[in-house]
């Protein structure tokens, strides 16, 4: 019997078992320490950013990100209503107020438009969501000046976009006064869990040290000069995780060649619709598609042995949040959105296995 493909799975090998045996075989002390601190700096030197630091996972960072930015409970925060549910939760937890907006229909990323009439005296941030490592339509800088005209503060939830670039050369994450990424089981690169924030602000990176670290005035003393917490990183994650960046270019090459041959095989299927991505540029981290009939599709690929995944439900519609009005985008991506199988290790001839069960679903 042919093994089950599933949606996506992260990829560990030989690289990460042989370094972890080796930290172990010299006694490494397990906590955040010098194999953070290089992992941190393969990041900040990948992304071009100044200054990296890892935490605990992808959501405490974006919560870090606000609270260091100056973020207070009771103001308003503008969110995407197609995004993880961590996005809007991340700020929820300390009692500011997320405002969902709908996205655009190529992009999925926040529109502009849209955003613009969402601004009240209230509105302290914007939180951007390069959904699926893609940029806004509008572009970014359009997000940037939106934010400096209104005094609000631009932050960036990059989670699905290391190895994604805008067009100006800068990679996502890089255009707000902070970005954040995630390392979760399903991203490009994973340890498990685990969040990094990147920002080319000394201070912003200052504050975010101390939230991360009880408010300590330096590392490993018990002198508190602020409010923090306990949101550090572990070595025996930043081990895992110098392997896994040292595969990332070799895994976002692959991931563009898994989109086009996907876009490739499928473009006779009217049922099936891309968005778009700039495949010079970004890096797609799952295959998303509009799919029609996707119930019944998903149904199909699961007899043949294929494992997809419904998209984000809108944020708006989750009883969690429950909010009124009408997202006509993320409502549609709500009942037609696809994950195809998106890991980096699947063959070319499994990729044709899928689009083929496709196209004979439709036919």
């Amino acid at each position: 019997m042919e093994s089950f493909i599933p949606q996506m799975e992260p990829w560990f090998g030989e690289e990460e078992r042989i370094a972890m045996d080796d930290y172990l075989g010299h006694g490494g002390w397990i906590t955040e320490f010098k194999k953070t601190q290089e992992f941190e700096q393969m990041i900040a030197e990948f992304t071009g950013a100044k200054h990296c630091i890892v935490v605990n996972n992808g959501t405490i960072s974006l919560t870090l990100a606000a609270l260091a930015a100056g973020i207070k409970a009771g103001v308003e925060v503008i969110v995407p209503n197609f995004t993880m549910i961590a996005t809007p939760n991340s700020i929820k937890m300390f009692g500011a107020k997320p405002v969902v907006v709908d996205v655009e229909p190529e992009t999925l990323c926040l529109n502009i438009d849209l955003v613009k009439k969402a601004i009240t005296s209230k509105t302290k941030a914007i939180f951007f969501v390069s959904a699926n490592g893609r940029y806004p339509k509008s572009g970014i800088e359009a997000f940037v000046n939106l934010a400096k005209e209104n005094n609000l503060i631009l932050l960036e939830d990059s989670a699905q976009s290391l190895g994604s670039f805008y067009p100006n050369g800068k990679h996502i994450g890089r255009e707000g006064l902070i970005g954040s990424f995630s390392f979760s089981a399903p991203k490009v690169i994973s340890t498990g869990q685990g969040g990094a924030l990147i920002t080319d602000d000394d201070d912003m990176a200052h504050k975010i040290k101390r939230l991360k670290d009880f408010g300590r005035s330096g590392g490993g003393n018990d002198i508190h000069d602020s409010i923090g917490w306990n949101f550090k990183f572990t070595d025996i994650q930043a081990v895992i995780g110098i392997e896994q960046m040292k595969k990332l270019q070799w895994r976002v090459d692959r991931k563009k060649e898994i989109w086009k041959l996907y876009k490739e095989q499928l473009k006779d299927i009217s049922q099936i619709k891309f968005f778009d991505q700039d495949i010079k540029n970004t890096t797609p981290w799952f295959m998303d598609v509009l799919a029609n009939d996707r119930e019944n599709l998903q149904s199909y690929l699961k007899e043949q042995g294929i494992g997809t995944r419904i998209m984000y439900p809108p944020i708006n519609k989750q009883k969690a949040y429950n909010i009124g009005g009408e997202y006509s985008i993320s409502n549609l991506v709500g009942e037609k959105g696809l994950w195809l199988p998106s890991a980096a290790q699947l063959s070319d001839n499994e990729i044709i296995k899928i689009t083929n069960g496709i196209h004979q679903f439709y036919s």
